[in-house]
C-alpha cells in the first residue's frame, strides 16, 4: 500500500511539473501566430538577450527564496552597479577594476542583509527592501542626481541584438548566462553548501542540529545575490549605454515573478535555478506577446498575476520536500 501512495506521489509531482516546461513551446506558438516576425532570427536574438539578463539576476533571487528568503534590495544593487561603473569608468577607471569594485559592492550588500535577517531575526523582506532604499538614495546623494558616465565599446558589444560571439551569431551575455547556468545547476545539487542551502530552507531546526552554519548560509546565499544583481547592472549599462539609478525597478517583481512561476517554492527548500530559468523563458515570452498585440502596462500585470495565481494553485499540489524523503 505504502509502495502504491509513493508511486501515486511521485507521478503528481511529474505531471505538476511539466506545466511550466509545456507553457514555453505553447507560447511560444502562440507568439508566432499572433505576432509578425515572432519566430524571425532576430526577434529570436532579442528574446534570449531579454531573457539572459532577467537569468542572471534571478540567480541570488533563486538561491535566496531556497533558504526562505526574499531579497528586495535587487532593484538597488542594479541601479548601483549602473551608477557606479559608468561613473568611475567615465573618469578613467580600468573597466576590470571598475567590475571587481561593483561586484565586491553588490555582495557587500548582500552579506550585511544575510548578517541583519539573522542577526535580527527578521524576515528579509523588511530588511531587503530597507537596504535597497538606503542603496537607491546613498547613490543618488553620491551623484547629486546628476547621471554622467560611460562605457567600453565592447560591453555595449556583448548585449547587442547585433552581438556576436566569436562565429556564433549570438550575443555574449546569452553564451554567458548559459554557462552560469550550468555552474549554478551543479552548485546547488552536487556540493556540499548547495545541500546545505536546501536543508536551510527545508526545516532549519533540523539543519541546525546537522551542524549547519544557518547564519554563513544565509551570509553567502545573499553575497551572491548581491553580485549577480550587480553584474546584472553591469550589464544593463551597457544595454542603455547610460548611468541610471532606476534601471534596474522593473526586476523588483520580475525576479520574484520567474522564480514562482518555475515553481520554486516561497517557503524554501524546493525547487531551484533549473525551474527558473523555465520561469524567465515563460516570463519574458508572456510579456513580449503582450507587448506585441497591445495590451496596456496595468493589463499585463493583471494577466501575469492571473498567471501566478493558477501556476500557484498547481504547485500547491505538489509533494512537500519532507515527504519525499
Amino acid at each position: 500500500m505504502t509502495e502504491i501512495v509513493e508511486f501515486a506521489r511521485r507521478k503528481q509531482a511529474l505531471v505538476i511539473g511539466f506545466v511550466p516546461y509545456a507553457l514555453v513551446p505553447i507560447l511560444y506558438v502562440i507568439g508566432i501566430s499572433s505576432i509578425d516576425g515572432y519566430s524571425s532570427k532576430s526577434s529570436l536574438k532579442s528574446l534570449l538577450l531579454l531573457s539572459s539578463m532577467l537569468g542572471i539576476a534571478c540567480v541570488g533571487q533563486t538561491l535566496v527564496v531556497i533558504i526562505g528568503g526574499i531579497d528586495l534590495s535587487i532593484p538597488g544593487v542594479i541601479g548601483m552597479a549602473d551608477v557606479v561603473l559608468t561613473q568611475q569608468y567615465g573618469k578613467g577607471w580600468p573597466f576590470w577594476v571598475c567590475v571587481l569594485m561593483v561586484i565586491g559592492l553588490g555582495a557587500l550588500v548582500g552579506a550585511v542583509n544575510g548578517y541583519l535577517s539573522r542577526l535580527l531575526a527578521v524576515y528579509p523582506l523588511v530588511i531587503t527592501l530597507a537596504t535597497g532604499s538606503i542603496v537607491f538614495g546613498g547613490v543618488l546623494a553620491w551623484t547629486h542626481a546628476q547621471m554622467t558616465g560611460t562605457v567600453p565599446d565592447y560591453l555595449m558589444h556583448a548585449v547587442s541584438v547585433v552581438g556576436r560571439t566569436g562565429p556564433i551569431g549570438i550575443p555574449p551575455v546569452v553564451i554567458a548566462w548559459a554557462v552560469i547556468a550550468v555552474l549554478v545547476l551543479v552548485f546547488q545539487r552536487r556540493t556540499a553548501i548547495g545541500r546545505r542551502l536546501y536543508a536551510s530552507g527545508d526545516n532549519p531546526a533540523a539543519a541546525r542540529l546537522a551542524h549547519v552554519n544557518l547564519t554563513g548560509v544565509w551570509i553567502l546565499t545573499f553575497a551572491l545575490s548581491g553580485a549577480f544583481a550587480a553584474m546584472t547592472g553591469i550589464l544593463f549599462a551597457g544595454f542603455s549605454s547610460a548611468s541610471d539609478a532606476t534601471v534596474g525597478n522593473p526586476y523588483l517583481f520580475q525576479t520574484i515573478s520567474a522564480v514562482v512561476i518555475g515553481g520554486t517554492s516561497l517557503l524554501g527548500g524546493r525547487g531551484g535555478y533549473g525551474r527558473t530559468i523555465v520561469g524567465v523563458l515563460i516570463l519574458t515570452q508572456l510579456t513580449t506577446l503582450l507587448i506585441g498585440v497591445g495590451i496596456s502596462d496595468n493589463m499585463q500585470e493583471m494577466l501575469l498575476g492571473v498567471l501566478i495565481v493558477f501556476l500557484l494553485a498547481i504547485y500547491g499540489r505538489e509533494p512537500a520536500l519532507q515527504t519525499r524523503i
